[in-house]
């Protein structure tokens, strides 16, 4: 195992090396200036979100099929990530995990808006969209198309799956004692539950259990920023700085210089929002609405409130704390910063908000491997993946956190790089349908046709 650790840490920093890096952060770039910052329509594609218009074709609601990206999103990279972010990469890394979230709001939004005008009705009359159909529809490309399916099915077991899972049983044993065993166990169950049911029910779950644990968490963060008002100054200094200059060895902590804080940052962004990750419109393509652009700008909030909310408070707070020049990793360091909360308010906070942020995302990424698998062998694939996705429930609940970490850094890579890839390429699609949808103050009306679409 350790020999298993060593490799897959190798190649991690090797797939995550400067070309990736300008890849992912460079798209995002390219994408905000081609599509003339897309992020100024911020506040209108955040009122399209909370509506819960169901005019269109589409298997669930606007709102839904956001709440299931937000599912799947807002998990254990927002917690767990960041502090391993910041562990590895300096306080730097928030800054460069922020930034991904903001610029990656074009990408997000490109993402959707091709994965809804590519999608497609499968065998059973429901919707099925993202990456591998604008690859072989749009980029006429079969190969690199089953290349991302591939991907996406094996690479859920990691981002979507095992890291949750670890997360949740390290902490529940470091704070209750609760054997990883007997978490895990209890996990597998109430994902079979709710998985069984597909889409609709994943949904519906989503709609209820991400709103309320977003402004749980938010709020329980804004406390202990509250309380530690008077270094938040100092602290937000200590990040915009050390995210451009490295920051020095400090007592336990080894030191980072500016590429750490870069990739590992980036790395983490990706990771939490999966902005160019190409996960989010699989379930993007599966809503209700009247034209791509709508879903599009829906789907890009996503990106907001992970990482330019979520990630950036969890961040805050353990800067902020000092805790990250104890040496302390992961949930250790996680759960360390929130301990600074007087009594049991800390770890409460911390624990609801991982169990429903890990929760959440497992059913949201079974959602995404299933429909990579079912472009692959057709439907009568799902079930039997629905099956290893519970199984690996709780294989991941026992293994060890670091080879779990460096196996989904690497299997998102891979996967990000045909995405990109089709973003790029079909930039001027994407310019196309913004000017008729967007930038003319359409975005409200009915579409007549798609083409390449429906």
């Amino acid at each position: 195992m350790e020999d298993l650790g060593r490799f897959l840490s190798e190649l991690s920093g090797y797939v995550w090396g400067v070309p990736l890096l300008v890849l992912l952060f460079g798209t995002h770039l390219f994408l905000t200036f081609r599509l003339r910052f897309p992020q100024r329509y911020i506040f209108k594609a955040i009122r399209l979100s909370l509506s819960r218009s169901e005019a269109g074709a589409g298997d669930v609601s606007p709102f839904g099929a956001l709440t299931t990206a937000l599912a799947a999103t807002i998990g254990t990279g927002n917690i767990v990530g960041v502090a391993t972010a910041v562990a590895a990469g300096g306080p730097g890394a928030v800054l460069w995990m922020w930034l991904t979230g903001v610029f990656g709001f074009a990408t997000k939004y490109s993402e959707a808006l091709l994965a809804v005008k590519f999608r497609v009705k499968n065998a059973q009359g429901q919707m099925s969209g993202g990456p591998m159909y604008v690859l072989e529809r749009g980029l006429h490309s079969r190969p690199l198309a089953i290349a991302f399916a591939v991907l996406t099915a094996v690479a859920a077991f990691g981002i979507g799956n095992m890291v949750q899972a670890n997360a949740i049983a390290s902490m529940a044993q470091e704070s209750l004692g609760v054997s990883p065993w007997a978490s895990g166990g209890a996990m597998m169950i109430l994902t079979a539950v709710v998985i069984l049911g597909g889409i609709t029910w994943i949904a519906r779950v989503c709609e209820f259990l991400v709103p309320f644990m977003a402004i749980f968490y938010v709020l329980g963060c804004a406390v202990l920023l509250g309380m530690g008002w008077e270094t938040l100054g100092a602290t937000l200094s200590t990040i915009v700085s050390s995210a451009f200059t490295g920051q020095a060895a400090v007592g336990g902590f080894l030191g980072a210089g500016i590429r750490e804080a870069m990739r590992f940052g980036i790395a983490r962004g990706l990771f939490s929002n999966e902005a160019g990750l190409g996960s989010a419109p699989i379930v993007a393509a599966a809503a209700q609405t009247k034209n791509p652009v709508r879903q599009a700008l829906v789907s890009a909030t996503g990106t907001f409130w992970d990482t330019v909310v979520v990630c950036a408070m969890t961040g805050l707070v353990i800067v902020n704390s000092g805790e990250w020049e104890s040496g302390a990793k992961g949930a250790a360091l996680t759960h360390a910063a929130f301990a600074h909360l007087p009594g049991y308010v800390g770890p409460v906070i911390l624990n609801v908000g991982l169990v429903t942020f890990v929760f959440s995302t497992i059913l949201g990424w079974s959602y995404y491997g299933e429909k990579a698998v079912e472009y692959l062998v057709g439907t009568r694939g799902v079930v039997p993946y629905r099956i290893l996705w519970v199984v690996a429930v709780l294989v991941g609940s026992v293994m060890k956190l670091s080879v779990i970490w460096d196996f989904a850094d690497i299997a998102n890579a891979l996967m990000a790089i045909p995405n990109l890839v089709s973003l790029l390429v079909l930039n001027g699609m994407l310019v196309v349908e913004t000017r008729k949808w967007l930038w003319e103050g359409r975005v409200d009306e009915a579409e007549v046709t798609t083409p390449g679409g429906l």
